[in-house]
């Protein structure tokens, strides 16, 4: 039997997905599969798991975890995702619950505990598979023990000798960082409770195990490998990212435009490309149809919609967009709106919907089929983050033909080619600065109007950019190599 490179993950697309990790490992290991790398995922058992469109079966009843208390065991179910095999851990009162992570009124109170379980779930299923895996692929905060029990237990069991770990950060500012008490109990040895392991400031931190551990440490950009390295991204762990720079890598995610291709999109009423016939009518017909799902005026048919979805709390800037909507009211522009979030930025989005009705389309939630309507029927994309690791939206957004206006900030800056440059297919702003974003949407309003035939131009390369997993798969293959594992 070839061994494999098992992701271990939260969340899943199409499983489960609360954000940009859900797409990543929907579609990462999926596309290292078909390139020959022999690849599974294992994931929680949540409440809100989508299975109806793939067959899922119990395989393993009773499988003994040990945490919290000794006879504690969790059930396996088994699920083929397009040959690929997809492994869930189920305990009900772990992860049969209405949200992931969090719920209104904040975190769960038991987080650490349902991660360390799911972690040493993980390792009890492999163990119980019978053939080691040769990389554990690790991804944030939720799956950061990972690393460390391997490393601590290839010291002492075969059976994990030839074993080798990858963590990979998607987002530094969520670490996992809970009591010191927890730390008791959670199955490592206690010398692993240093600054240089998981001990943060007296706290027991997740992610920190993760990047302490493994053998090596990504980024999900190679601008975002460097920001995190000082002060003002690290999020107070630069120190440790620094002792492991050797091994810490940027590599840029890809795309799956299997699902995010406006060419063969089922969620539009009409499908366009670069190379289309009729130009771009067809986007042309997605704004038409969203203008009129969203009640927004017909006649900005002919002015340029700006489109924003993410979620609306501080890191994707969604207040320096609510602080210059009445400016950009003044430009007779559209405005729509998708995501949820911060309580006070959903009411203030809502009241400006009211204020500006017919113009501004506030949309509190999301939903995969409208997201797709928006970036199609958009002219412009909105992406003001103050830090942005990756971001998946502006690569779905140049798919679509959808120039971004966005900070110049990790993958940004990475995927964005800024206007005023020739081959430019977006625009960028050097900080957060309402006025700064302001001033960056203006350029684009002004190019939109001007310049038809360059804003075409602009549109057909941002289409035809390259973002595939295929390409960012490669990458891996070969920090996979560098860990001994040829898989060719």
């Amino acid at each position: 039997m070839r061994r494999e490179v098992v992701f271990v993950t939260s969340e899943m697309y199409p499983f489960s997905k609360s954000g940009g990790l859900g797409d990543v490992l929907g579609a990462q290991p999926l596309a290292l599969h078909r390139m020959g790398v022999p690849t599974s995922v294992i994931t929680p058992f949540y409440g809100r798991l989508r299975t109806a469109d793939y067959g899922i079966h119990l395989t393993i009843s009773d499988c003994h975890v040990g945490y919290p208390w000794d006879p504690i065991t969790c059930d396996v179910y088994e699920a083929d995702y397009h040959g690929m095999k997809v492994y869930f851990v189920h305990r009900g009162e772990y992860f049969d619950r209405r949200y992931y992570y969090n719920d209104h009124k904040g975190d769960y109170f038991d987080n650490c505990e349902r991660f360390i379980f799911f972690c040493r779930a993980v390792m009890a299923l492999l163990r119980r598979l019978g053939t080691p895996p040769a990389v554990l692929h690790a991804n944030d905060w939720q799956s950061g023990l990972v690393p460390a029990y391997l490393h601590f237990w290839r010291q002492t069991d075969p059976f994990w000798a030839d074993t080798r770990s990858v963590m990979t950060i998607h987002n530094l500012a969520f670490e996992g960082r809970f009591a010191s008490r927890l730390f008791t109990g959670c199955g490592l040895p206690p010398q692993a409770w240093t600054m240089s392991g998981v001990e943060f400031w007296g706290d027991f931190n997740l992610l920190k195990a993760g990047i302490a551990y493994a053998d090596m440490v990504t980024t999900v950009s190679p601008s975002y490998a460097r920001e995190i390295l000082g002060p003002a991204y690290g999020c107070g762990l630069e120190g440790i990212l620094l002792a492991r720079q050797h091994a810490l890598h940027g590599i840029l995610n890809g795309a799956d435009y299997g699902i995010w291709n406006p060419a063969q999109d089922k969620f539009l009423p009409c499908r366009y490309g670069p190379d289309d016939p009729q130009g771009f009518a067809g986007k042309q017909r997605c704004k038409a149809a969203l203008l009129d799902e969203l009640g927004l005026a017909p006649e900005l048919a002919h002015r340029p919609v700006l489109g924003f979805i993410g979620r609306l709390r501080g890191q994707k800037g969604i207040d320096l967009l609510l602080d210059i909507v009445p400016r950009l009211m003044e430009r007779n522009v559209g405005v729509i709106i998708l995501g949820e979030g911060n309580l006070a930025h959903e009411a203030r989005a809502l009241d400006l919907m009211e204020t500006y009705r017919g113009r501004l389309c506030a949309v509190v939630g999301y939903t995969e089929d409208l997201a797709h309507r928006i970036q199609a029927g958009s002219d412009i994309f909105l992406m003001p983050s103050r830090y942005e690791p990756c971001g998946l939206t502006q690569m779905y957004a140049l798919r679509y033909g959808t120039p971004p206006v966005a900070t110049a900030v990790g993958g940004l800056r990475d995927t964005i080619v800024p206007w005023p440059s020739p081959e430019a297919t977006g625009f960028t702003f050097g900080r957060s600065d309402p006025q700064l974003f302001l001033e960056a949407i203006l350029d684009a309003v002004h190019y939109w109007e001007h310049d038809t035939e360059g804003w075409r131009a602009m549109m057909t390369r941002a289409m035809r950019q390259d973002f595939s997993w295929e390409r960012a798969g490669r990458s891996y293959v070969n920090l996979y190599r560098q860990l001994g594992f040829d898989f060719s």
